[in-house]
């Protein structure tokens, strides 16, 4: 006879990039079993040069990092809009926040906005009030204080559920 094997709980963390605010979201898996660890935003600044805003999100994820230890992130992929220019720019968030876990040699995996929102409500275009109602009823004790916080929560709710297939994947393109 043998014993099932013993699981330790993964805690996630889950990047909603942006330049004026990037969101961010910590949770614990454990089996099957999601808990809310802490949420919250960084926001660099309006006013500073493009730079000093994506150091301010380096800086604040690296604070995150440091605080929840966190052993995997996820962040969402850039979807292109008709404004080039702000795409371009949100990649460089895009970049520092996929940046920040790698520095701390936690790997990233990345998920494009309808999985997102198919995995956490069940269709791929739900809005935000529908994604906000599934994290009261799949994370109780969450509170976002913004969307973005929110967003991040649900993020790491879906790389909980694709971890398995995203760690697959990222050994196959190492191959």
């Amino acid at each position: 006879m043998t014993s099932p094997p013993i699981r330790h709980p993964v805690r996630i963390l889950g990047i909603d990039p942006g330049l004026r605010r990037t969101g961010w979201g910590v949770i614990e898996i454990d089996g099957n079993r999601l808990t809310f660890v802490g949420c919250g935003s960084v926001e660099p600044q309006d006013d500073l040069p493009l730079a000093s805003r994506l150091l301010a999100i380096h800086e604040g994820l690296a604070t995150v990092l440091g605080d929840f230890q966190p052993a995997e992130a996820a962040v969402e992929q850039t979807f292109v809009n008709k404004d080039g220019v702000a795409t371009l720019k949100l990649g460089q968030a895009r970049g520092v926040a996929m940046l920040a876990p790698a520095i701390f040699g936690i790997s990233v995996a990345e998920y494009a906005p309808n999985q997102v929102k198919k995995t956490v409500v069940g269709v791929g275009h739900a809005d935000k009030n529908q994604i906000l109602m599934m994290l009261k009823i799949l994370l109780p004790k969450a509170e976002p204080k913004s969307a973005d916080a929110a967003d991040a929560l649900a993020i790491a709710i879906t790389h909980a559920h694709h971890r398995a297939s995203a760690a697959l994947r990222m050994k196959v393109m190492s191959l």
